[in-house]
């Protein structure tokens, strides 16, 4: 019964998520929004309005462990999982911007959330994200938005996000104003629907297994929180676009390290777990540095850079279940 109401829950959750975006896109559009603030609030907000759901219902319920490995093994599973196996599919190439910007950015969010995180290493107890670093997360995300929306106007005709937002919202199907009202309301409910979900499931399949509920958001629930960048980046690479994939990882990653889990942590302060939640961040943040020597060496992830990704995310998922 466990089982079958988290995988409901990521089910209706996922669901919910591609109608939300489908929805918001027709109503922006009909309300005259440029194409290119569209394709920006898509790329931004589209694939990780699951893990925002699950996340912000995890604070408000008490459950902030979970918020924890949500986001942690989402940014794990984003680079493991999802650039492992595109990567395998198809060589990835790494744009300029991607070296330049955004693998910086990500480089800095991770670095600025594991020192937030540690507590300790300045004499405070316990480890967590409490409620003022959830504000910096905050602030760090508006100063991201502005770089790069900055950036992206000054180099429109040679800048990877500004193409990427364009090409999303040119593939995205125009809707009629009462149909576009009716898809987001419906993708409204079933993220939120999804989200509680999902988070009761996780937290009923921790009590059985034994497990942690921040072992279960790490593994069960990042993974299905994930698939949403997982779908994105297949479809990219099945299409020729396989490049766009690592744009995707590393703005999912960013998003979520300053605004998903800023939001949270501002809602309740989310803990550090133990035992292993100081290992959980040390292997997020060498999943999150073994992109820039890639990026700077070899402008591209082939198949056997993709293999050590994916190996390397497996050997951590084993690991981890059986610490």
């Amino acid at each position: 019964m466990d089982w079958l109401i988290l995988i409901a829950g990521l089910a209706v959750l996922l669901a919910g998520g591609e109608a939300l975006v489908r929805g918001a896109t027709g109503l922006a559009r009909n309300l005259g929004v440029s194409s290119m603030v569209i394709g920006m609030t898509v790329l931004a907000f589209g694939t990780s309005a699951p893990e925002l759901a699950v996340n912000i219902d995890a604070a408000l319920t008490g459950r902030s462990a979970i918020t924890f490995g949500n986001v942690v093994g989402s940014n794990i599973a984003n680079v493991g999982l999802i650039l492992g196996i595109t990567a395998i599919l198809q060589m990835l190439r790494i744009h300029r911007t991607i070296v330049t910007r955004e693998i910086p950015i990500m480089l800095g969010a991770t670095a600025l959330m594991i020192f937030l995180g540690l507590d300790r290493l300045v004499g405070r107890e316990p480890d967590q994200i409490g409620r003022i670093d959830g504000v910096l997360l905050l602030c760090a995300f508006a100063v991201f938005l502005f770089v790069t929306v900055r950036q992206a106007h000054r180099s429109r005709s040679d800048d990877r996000f500004m193409h990427e937002a364009e090409q999303e919202q040119q593939e995205s199907t125009a809707l009629k104003p009462v149909p576009a009202i009716l898809l987001t309301l419906a993708g409204l409910a079933g993220v939120l629907l999804g989200a509680e979900w999902t988070v009761e499931g996780a937290t009923r399949l921790a009590r059985t297994l034994g497990m942690s509920e921040a072992l279960i958001g790490l593994t069960f629930v990042a993974i299905g929180t994930s698939l949403p960048e997982l779908t994105t980046s297949l479809f990219a690479a099945l299409k020729g676009h396989a490049d766009l994939a690592i744009g995707n990882v590393v703005g999912s990653n960013i998003f979520n390290l300053l605004f998903i889990l800023g939001v949270s942590a501002t809602i309740r302060a989310v803990p550090v777990p133990e035992p292993g939640g100081r290992m959980d961040l040390g292997v997020l943040a060498a999943f999150s540095v073994i992109l820039l020597p890639f990026a700077i060496t070899q402008k591209k992830l082939g198949r056997a850079e993709g293999a050590l990704l994916l190996g390397g995310y497996v050997a951590f998922m084993l690991w981890r279940a059986i610490l």
